[in-house]
């Protein structure tokens, strides 16, 4: 399993109202089985486990996403790029990046359960 962790500041709107739209391009579609409505603008790449999405206070948000293998990692960081593009409004710059094997796993079933604001 391998993790990628980036540190994102927004440069103009809503912490909600950029997570009400990562939710509609993107993270909706990791419930759905990667099944993207025709309309999305952002395909989800096959082999991710999960995604959060964390407001870190000042106008920054952290996102921890779980693959099932490096390749998957690093074919998501490609797609990165396009989820950029689609959230130009929020003016989001990318400020840290870390990628790397997971060492140690452990999660409960709430982690099953949605979280959406």
């Amino acid at each position: 399993m391998y993790a990628f962790i980036r540190r994102y500041r927004m440069g103009t709107g809503s912490i909600d109202a950029l997570m009400r739209k990562v939710n509609s391009q993107f993270a909706n579609q990791l419930s759905a089985g990667g099944d993207a409505a025709s309309d999305v603008p952002v395909r989800v790449p096959a082999g991710i486990i999960s995604y959060q999405a964390i407001a870190t206070g000042d106008d920054t948000i952290i996102t921890v996403t779980m693959f099932e293998t490096e390749e998957a990692c690093r074919r998501a960081e490609r797609g990165a790029t396009d989820i950029r593009l689609s959230l130009a409004e929020f003016q989001v710059e990318e400020t840290h990046t870390f990628t790397g094997e997971v060492m140690l796993s452990r999660a409960s079933e709430a982690l099953l359960t949605p979280v959406v604001r």
